[in-house]
């Protein structure tokens, strides 16, 4: 990989080009990487009452409980003024889907499925959080899980 600044009065912003002569896994990884580095980040609460920015790429899971919604983060639990449905769609290009009406979920940050249990899914995150996928929201998880699957092998 060669990386090289270039610094010409063209460029009015910070430009980052990956250039490679297919797009193979290696190429989707890199750019997938830098939006999680450089993309918008979300207002937050720590529970001590800090007010903090994160990135999508630090979050394992938004849920709603009561009126309020909650990031679960690789470094604690979260408070976040948006509601379920914006970060939804805000995020959805961004490896998280919903799984169900109080939950979205980063895919990306699934450690493991367990389907002994018929009718639902449990999800282990890779923090050992765990929740489980809604029966109407099977479906769309098996179809990302094997959309993923083709996209890697592809």
């Amino acid at each position: 990989m060669i990386i090289k600044p270039e610094i010409e009065n063209k460029y009015k912003q910070i430009e980052l080009h990956v250039c490679n002569d297919e797009l193979n896994d290696e190429v989707k990884s890199v750019v997938r990487e830098l939006h999680e580095i450089f993309d918008e980040t979300i207002a937050a609460v720590d529970e001590r009452g800090n007010r903090l920015n994160i990135s999508p790429s630090e979050i394992l899971s938004f849920y709603a409980e009561g009126q309020k919604v909650f990031a679960v983060g690789v470094k604690g639990r979260y408070s976040v003024s948006m509601k379920l449905y914006e970060l939804e769609e805000g995020l959805a290009k961004r490896s998280f889907v919903r799984i169900s009406r109080s939950e979205i979920v980063n895919y990306r940050k699934i450690k493991s499925m367990d389907m002994s249990v018929k009718g639902t899914i449990k999800i282990t995150m890779k923090n050992d959080y765990e929740t489980y996928v809604s029966r109407r929201n099977i479906a769309k998880i098996k179809e990302l899980l094997i959309k993923n699957n083709n996209e890697r092998i592809s």
